[in-house]
Parts: C-alpha cells; sequence; structure tokens
C-alpha cells in the first residue's frame, strides 16, 4: 500500500512541477500563481494611462483641501510653525496665553467672513466628529464611550476663563484623550478654529428674538 502512495505521490510531483516550474526559473508565459502573496499589486505609473479614469489620464491633480506637506525649511516652519515662538505660533505672551487675534492674520471686515468659514469647514473636517457639529460634546465619538470630551458652551470654555492662546495650544499639542493636530492643521487654520468656536459660543448667547431678526 506505502510502495502505491510512494509511486502516486512521485508522478504528482513531478506532473505539479512540470507545470508550475521551479522557483526561480525565466520563462516568458504569465506564471501561474497558486499563492499570490502580493507578488501582483495594483498600482499606476506616472505618466501612464489608466482606464479607472473617464478622461484615460493617469495621472491625477490632488483632491481639494489637500495640505502640502513640504520639506522646505522656508515653507514649512511658516505653515505648521515648527520651531517658532511667539503668539501667532504657539498662542503665548511669554508664559502666559493670550487672547485675540494675532495680527499676522491681517483680518479685516472684507475677510472676516472668509476667514469664519475657512474656521467652520476645517472645524467639520477635524473636530465635530468629537465635539459636536454645534460644539456641545455630542458628536460621534461620545457615542462610543469616548468620555472627557470638551463642551465648547460651558462657561470653564468661555473665553474669560478659556484664553483663545489656550484653545490654539490644545488645538496644536492635544490634551488629555484629544491628541495634537499641530502636523495636520497649518497654523492660519488653527486660528480659524478658535474664531469659529468663539462664534459659536457667542452665536448660542444671542437672544431667541434677535437672532430671528438677524436671519
Amino acid at each position: 500500500m506505502i510502495k502505491y502512495f510512494l509511486i502516486i505521490f512521485t508522478i504528482v510531483a513531478v506532473l505539479v512541477m512540470g507545470i508550475f516550474g521551479f522557483r526561480g526559473r525565466k520563462f516568458r508565459d504569465t506564471p501561474v500563481q497558486i499563492f499570490p502573496d502580493m507578488d501582483v499589486t495594483d498600482k499606476l505609473k506616472s505618466q501612464k494611462p489608466d482606464e479607472f479614469f473617464a478622461d484615460g489620464v493617469g495621472s491625477r491633480l490632488p483632491v481639494p483641501g489637500t495640505i502640502v506637506h513640504a520639506s522646505d525649511e522656508s515653507i514649512y516652519p511658516v505653515e505648521f510653525g515648527e520651531g517658532r515662538e511667539g503668539y501667532y505660533f504657539d498662542g503665548k505672551f511669554g508664559d502666559y496665553y493670550g487672547s485675540g487675534m494675532p495680527e499676522e492674520l491681517e483680518l479685516k471686515p472684507k475677510n472676516a467672513e472668509a476667514f469664519l468659514a475657512r474656521g467652520e469647514e476645517r472645524y467639520g473636517i477635524y473636530c465635530s466628529v468629537c465635539h459636536g457639529v454645534a460644539g456641545d460634546g455630542n458628536g460621534v465619538t461620545s457615542k462610543y464611550g469616548i468620555v472627557g470630551i470638551a463642551n465648547f458652551h460651558a462657561p470653564n470654555y468661555k473665553s474669560d476663563q478659556y484664553p483663545d492662546g489656550r484653545l490654539y495650544d490644545v488645538i496644536t499639542n492635544g490634551k488629555g484623550n484629544m491628541g495634537g493636530y499641530g502636523y495636520n492643521i497649518p497654523v492660519r487654520d488653527r486660528w480659524a478654529i478658535v474664531a469659529y468656536v468663539r462664534n459659536m459660543q457667542n452665536a448660542k448667547n444671542i437672544p431667541l428674538k434677535e437672532a430671528a431678526q438677524t436671519k
């Protein structure tokens, strides 16, 4: 019985090696891969066409809102504030957190609305998942047991007790369960988020009758 098993096993082994070949063997035909092990992956070489896209062009422009992480030292520190000091970059005047928007933003009545709109957009991307669209701490993550999420409408987060610079610092470096976004959000956008949070706080304090008149 063992004799026949060995004969059959030998024949099968020879057939397998004859059909699939030895590892390292070179041939022109497409190899048969029983276990691909990621030897072949979907990829697109630069400047090559791609039928996946309607226009057939494989090289695509970055999606809107893409942030360039530049290695140029003349650009990176300015955009993300790495290694920079001063209120605009760290939210402090000396050892104390400051309040108000930095002069570097050059905010004027004509560009303030666009600045707040930018803050609303960035807040929606980075902050609302935890802090909620309304800033009340009831974001998506709060439904999954994440505790300690700040409610920006609580008295201790108002500007008289929680300076703008401190809010900016938390966005940059994180606090508690919240990680910092200093490497994800440029300096100007962090201040835009601070301005939008303050705008949300102020809007909630407007009497209903007055709010209705502004619509």
